[in-house]
């Protein structure tokens, strides 16, 4: 499609005019887009861009704030890191975040992003909401439920989708209205020290991925030829030490994602299933989450009963479920959340750790509130007398011996 064909595609497309527009601005292409289609489609007379700092990085700010010069607007700067790491990501954690095998991540920045915007958008009585969000993926979803909770009747505008622009139309419309784009891989590059999701919806099933594209993790003649030996300390089933040094998340994570990238740890290349149901491949890498999730999941298993365990893996599958469909601040997420949080108290101990060639193996485990008794070794005659079990083991199999009866009977 020509760029004429796309500006076509906008001129005769109908749009609610909007005075005052709180944009989620990151400097990305959807939303460097969505200023100029504010002003020159919607009309709007005041712009507020808000860029809320999640944890992204410096570098990106910058970028956002340089492409923002170009565009002629300043966006007024939420610097929310601690929340989303002590509050989000330490939930995360606790409740073994794990979508179809991804550590929920862009899942929850879109949802806290959502309810910063829509807070300045009331603070400074904007009659509209807008996100850079495509139709075909899942953040229109995660944004609007919570701009719907946080600014109920403020008009949420999501130009990209309500244009029905691809990429390459996109592309074509930056150039010919000189918005900057700098995109380092096509389809974004959406980074938190919790996890990294690169160029989501832009992978074919049988694309290769390139070695360029990946931050953290090494491989080839790059990777560590040795394996690393390490430890980690949970405290509440959170993460407090590395080595036996006290740190907090801000400072672990970032440490373990060049730990264990340097051992190709944290690589995820998979099949999604999105809120609309519908598949596609996904590429993501998280070192720290990698090593964090299944060390904190050991510990779990150490430390907590069978039957916290397995009613905890019900709850985790819903935790998972709800943050990935845009549901945080869902009432049944709370009460998730409150069920995780009473499990976490004795979730305490240190952990031996190696990272060896894409392998997180646990060498050690040491806890003083550990479940695991000497009395269960077959060689210790600690405290336990077998023949106690002959009759639990009679009436354990009691059901067996009826199945066995009306088999028989049935014959």
């Amino acid at each position: 499609m020509s760029v004429d064909e796309a500006l076509k595609k906008i001129e005769v497309t109908e749009v609610p005019p909007c005075k005052k527009a709180a944009l989620a601005y990151s400097g990305g292409l959807d939303s460097s887009l969505c200023v100029e289609l504010l002003r020159r489609k919607y009309r709007a007379e005041e712009i507020v861009a808000i860029t809320v700092d999640v944890g992204q990085g410096q570098e990106e700010i910058d970028n956002g704030n340089a492409k923002a010069k170009v565009l002629g607007i300043e966006p007024i700067l939420i610097d929310a890191r601690e929340e989303f790491t002590e509050q989000w990501m330490a939930k995360a954690i606790q409740a073994n975040s794990d979508y179809l095998g991804y550590p929920v991540s862009t899942s929850m920045t879109r949802q806290l992003i959502a309810q910063k915007v829509a807070g300045i958008a009331l603070e400074m009585d904007c009659d509209a909401l807008v996100e850079g969000s495509t139709g075909k993926g899942n953040d229109q979803y995660r944004m609007h439920n919570v701009f719907t909770l946080f600014a109920p009747g403020v008009r949420v505008l999501v130009p990209v989708r309500d244009f029905d622009l691809t990429r390459e139309e996109e592309e074509q419309i930056c150039t010919a209205w000189g918005v900057p784009v700098t995109e380092f891989i096509r389809g974004g590059d959406d980074r938190t020290m919790w996890c990294r999701s690169i160029a989501s919806g832009a992978i074919k099933l049988d694309m290769e991925v390139p070695d360029y594209v990946w931050m953290w993790l090494k491989s080839g003649d790059n990777a560590a030829k040795e394996p690393s030996d390490i430890t980690l300390t949970f405290e509440g089933g959170l993460p407090v030490a590395l080595n036996g040094e006290r740190m907090p998340l801000s400072e672990l994570v970032p440490a373990l994602n060049v730990l264990g990238g340097k051992h190709e740890i944290g690589r995820i290349d998979m099949i999604e299933d999105g809120i609309m149901n519908l598949k596609s491949r996904e590429v993501y890498e998280a070192p720290g989450a990698a090593i964090i999730l299944k060390a904190h999941r050991d510990l779990e298993q150490l430390t907590l009963t069978k039957d916290e365990v397995e009613f905890k893996k019900i709850v985790e599958h819903q935790w998972a479920h709800m943050v990935y469909h845009g549901e945080w601040f869902h009432p049944l997420k709370g009460a998730l959340d409150a069920f995780v949080a009473a499990t976490q108290p004795n979730v305490n101990g240190t952990l031996g750790i190696r990272l060896d060639r894409g392998n997180v193996i646990i060498t050690s485990r040491q806890s003083d509130y550990a479940l695991f008794h000497p009395m269960r070794y077959i060689d210790s005659g600690y405290q336990f007398d077998q023949r106690i079990c002959h009759d639990a083991a009679k009436i354990r199999g009691l059901i067996f011996e009826v199945l066995a009866w009306r088999r028989d009977k049935a014959k």
